[in-house]
């Protein structure tokens, strides 16, 4: 009677660390990310204000659909469609990027990568959009003080 009450509860055991096993890589799997911005950032077809979102994948079929929270996860602000970006090296913290913009314009989010991956999401901006953003460098080149044009 004693074995069998101790193997009952080692069984016990294992099962529940089976069970909260996946939970535990939930975030890993969807890539949950909390990203906190302090201006205005640019996402494609809207701008998110100054504060604290949560990024995320939105399913496990498609690996390309982005979504982003609110802080508290209470409403999804934009559901993007990306594109994989691939890196040569993975770093242990979220990494992001963003396109050069001028200091009036907010920062445009181009690619997001999940700490200890080589691929990411880049974010897909219409033409229009990218044509203003090349554009922004270019006005930003050519409107430098310390740049001697010839």
């Amino acid at each position: 009677m004693k074995i069998r009450n101790v193997l009952c509860g080692g069984c016990g055991i294992v099962l529940a660390f089976a069970a909260f096993l996946p939970m535990a890589r939930a975030d890993e799997w969807n890539q949950m990310t909390k990203l906190s911005f302090s201006q205005p950032v640019e996402i494609p077809g809207s701008v998110l204000p100054a504060g604290t979102y949560w990024f995320k994948l939105a399913d496990a079929q498609s690996r390309n659909v982005v979504e982003i929270y609110n802080s508290n996860q209470s409403k999804i602000d934009a559901t993007l469609i990306t594109v994989p970006e691939y890196r040569l090296q993975s770093t242990v913290h979220t990494e992001v990027k963003f396109a050069e913009r001028p200091h009036d314009k907010p920062e445009a989010l181009l690619t997001w990568y999940y700490p200890g991956m080589l691929t990411g999401h880049e974010f897909l901006y219409s033409s229009r959009q990218e044509n203003a953003f090349a554009r922004d460098i270019k006005e930003d080149v050519m409107g430098h003080p310390f740049l001697k044009l010839r």
